[in-house]
């Protein structure tokens, strides 16, 4: 029996449509590591049992991440968690480790906070955001890692006052941070602009990748916008490729 999924809080669990909302628990229990490859998830009744659902709305929830690649379904033995990459919607894109491996299986990724505060935007964040002079930003710092060992560092830029309910301090910030913006702020994702560059690592990268100064590292800008086309949030990230590509597929 796999362990329980992630909780939600208040609301999560919301129509329209709930099927979402269940799709979200148990990608988030797969993502995480909670529930790994392999992992037989119990039968549907007690699964919507579960979730506090009708067996339809978990059956149209299983459904779509079987056609996602996420799981599959198996003779004699029930639903299974796959090992393989899925095939990313936009729904997705922002929500998980997108490094696999160098077989394209997916990774378990945990995050490690480094830095988070509230602060004037600095031109460079002004301009990504279309915020006016003196505007505050929070900005987080983070590492992800797999298997404990550290292969991107991410630094993320958000409006202030846009997002006004996301803790500005390192111990309190969430570890699915997209997910929570989705679900606790509101966010909805109407379009992702990402560039990729190759570069050599600056020391203060190479220090928190436990890279040499001068390694070199994949560097993903990211500007994400929300459902008005307004640029709501922009990110750095810098990756060690050695043992992981970066995956991007999108339907």
């Amino acid at each position: 029996m796999p362990p329980e999924p992630p909780s939600t809080t208040d609301g999560a669990l919301r129509s329209p449509p709930l099927y979402e909302a269940v799709k979200a628990r148990i990608s988030d229990a797969i993502f995480t590591g909670q529930w790994p490859p392999g992992t037989v998830l119990p039968n549907e009744v007690d699964l919507a049992d579960r979730f506090g659902v009708a067996v339809g709305t978990l059956r149209r929830a299983m459904l779509d991440l079987t056609h996602e690649g996420l799981l599959t379904r198996r003779r004699k033995t029930g639903t299974v968690v796959t090992d393989r990459s899925p095939q990313i919607s936009l729904r997705l894109l922002l929500r998980y480790f997108r490094l696999h491996g160098l077989d394209g299986g997916l990774q378990t990724a945990g995050s490690e906070p480094l830095s988070a505060e509230a602060a004037p935007a600095t031109p460079e964040e002004a301009a990504a955001l279309n915020l006016a002079p003196g505007d505050e930003v929070i900005r987080i710092r983070r590492v992800r890692t797999v298997a404990g060992r550290p292969v991107m560092l991410d630094r993320f830029s958000l409006p202030r006052a846009r997002f006004a309910d996301l803790p500005a301090e390192t111990h309190r910030l969430p570890d699915l941070l997209y997910s929570h913006l989705v679900e606790q702020s509101g966010l909805r994702i109407s379009r992702v602009r990402e560039a990729l560059s190759a570069q050599a690592a600056a020391p203060e990268v190479a220090a928190a990748l436990g890279l040499p100064p001068g390694a070199p590292v994949l560097v993903i800008d990211e500007v994400v916008h929300d459902h008005a086309d307004a640029p709501v949030i922009c990110a750095r990230h810098w990756a060690d490729t050695a043992r992981h590509r970066y995956i991007n597929e999108l339907r």
